[in-house]
Parts: structure tokens; C-alpha cells; sequence
């Protein structure tokens, strides 16, 4: 199942190209993870669930979320894949912005202050997006446990969680596709 899922990543959303990639963080990198062509595509969602939901279970939590709009997908093929198991487990969505309209909030989804929580990340370089997701569900009331990601850079992400005392884990990591 692994094996699959990086394969899968490695052809479809493993870039490189030599004078680089800005990335999120700011930074250049000659390597890219365009990881929405993996997780929206049916062979690997169901892998990509599976594998995540492997790694959240561990903390037992009672929700998973992620920033908009690389962990939409995650978050449900993580709920979809808890649930074949009969596990409730609550999926959430950090919003960039405050909705603008009705309830104008940064959290949507059926979520309650003290609830458990892992934060799912598609890529994490510096950790900026998962520590920008985690503020946000903690000031919603949410407990944070720990951040799960497809892929782990190496380029510090790890490291800011840490002083953060979130752990991170991941299935992958970029050496893996070099």
C-alpha cells in the first residue's frame, strides 16, 4: 500500500527543475510536490487515508483537520478511512480567511473547544501552513496533538513543531524521491 501511494506520488506529483521552484515557505527548491495530483485522484485517495489514518490513530483523536485548500482531501479520505473502521472521528477545515458572510469563522466543520485534535498536511517545509493551521484551531478550542503529512521536506518543519511540542509524522520524505 505504501509502495503504491509512492509510486503514485513520485509520477504524478514529483517536479524537479534545475532553476527551481518558489515555494510556499518563500524559498526555492529544484524539487516540487504537486501533491493535488495525487490526492484527488480515485487510486490514491483510498491509500492516502488508509496510511494517514495509520499515523492519527495513534494520538486518539477525536477530530482531524487541515489548512484549506491542500488538506480538504486528506481530511476526508482520513474520516472516510476511520470510519470503515467504525471510528468516529470529526473532519475539519481551517480557513484561510474568516468566512465573509454568515458566521464569519476560520473553522468549518462540526467541531467542539476541547475536542482532540491532529493537524494534516500535505507537504511540510518550514511548517509555516501547519503552525498557521494549529493556531487556529487552538484559538477555536481545539487540543492539538500532533501534525501528519504525506511528505516531510526536512527544511526546519519538523524542528518548529517541535518548539511547539507537536510531533510530526510522515509517510515520506523528500530524499525518498531522489
Amino acid at each position: 500500500m505504501r509502495e503504491k501511494l509512492f509510486k503514485l506520488l513520485k509520477e504524478r506529483a514529483y517536479l524537479f527543475r534545475e532553476e527551481g521552484f518558489r515555494l510556499a515557505s518563500g524559498r526555492v527548491s529544484q524539487h516540487y510536490l504537486d501533491c493535488k495530483q495525487v490526492t484527488l485522484y480515485s487510486e490514491a485517495l483510498p491509500l492516502i487515508g488508509r496510511l494517514l489514518w495509520e499515523e492519527a490513530r495513534s494520538f486518539e483523536p477525536e477530530a482531524v483537520g487541515g489548512l484549506t485548500l491542500g488538506a480538504d482531501p486528506l481530511v476526508a479520505a482520513v474520516c472516510f478511512a476511520a470510519g470503515l473502521e467504525g471510528y468516529v472521528l470529526e473532519g475539519f477545515i481551517v480557513r484561510k480567511e474568516p468566512k465573509g458572510h454568515g458566521t464569519q469563522k476560520y473553522i468549518e466543520g462540526h467541531v467542539r473547544p476541547g475536542m482532540r485534535a491532529v493537524i494534516l498536511e500535505d507537504v511540510v517545509t518550514t511548517g509555516g501552513s501547519a503552525l498557521k493551521a494549529c493556531a487556529r484551531a487552538e484559538e477555536f478550542g481545539l487540543k492539538v496533538l500532533a501534525v501528519v503529512a504525506l511528505v516531510d521536506r526536512e527544511e526546519g518543519g519538523r524542528e518548529a513543531l517541535a518548539q511547539r511540542g507537536l510531533p510530526l509524522k510522515s509517510l515520506f520524505t523528500l530524499k525518498d524521491f531522489f
